[in-house]
């Protein structure tokens, strides 16, 4: 079994298009705001495995305890992406993944 002490921080992407850019960033500056989290910038075209517009909130692991179910109940229908850092990012992407909402397809190429 895997040990969760491989965990540095959490990375929690919320996706959006053009007409939910607001909504996203409105989500995303209450998460910072609620749980004092980094939030990276608002990224409108796809940036590395993302198939669409995200932002990036980074995570402590306590913190991520916290932020998951409040995003589960605030996200009002936007996508939200989240997977631990490891240092193994295929895996980070593929297979432990957690998806609120509809699950995309990632380009994970970019991790060779």
């Amino acid at each position: 079994m895997k040990q969760t002490d491989t965990i540095t921080d959490y990375h929690v992407h919320v996706y959006f298009d053009d007409a939910t850019f607001d909504q996203a960033r409105a989500f995303c500056e209450a998460a910072r705001d609620t749980f004092d989290v980094p939030m990276g910038h608002m990224h409108p075209r796809p940036v590395g495995p993302h198939p669409m517009g995200s932002c990036q909130l980074s995570v402590t692991p306590a913190k991520f305890a916290e932020l998951l179910p409040w995003a589960a109940l605030n996200r009002d229908g936007l996508i939200v992406f989240a997977h631990p850092s490891t240092g193994d990012h295929l895996a980070d992407h593929r297979d432990h993944a957690i998806w609120l909402g509809t699950g995309l397809d990632l380009d994970l190429s970019i991790f060779g």
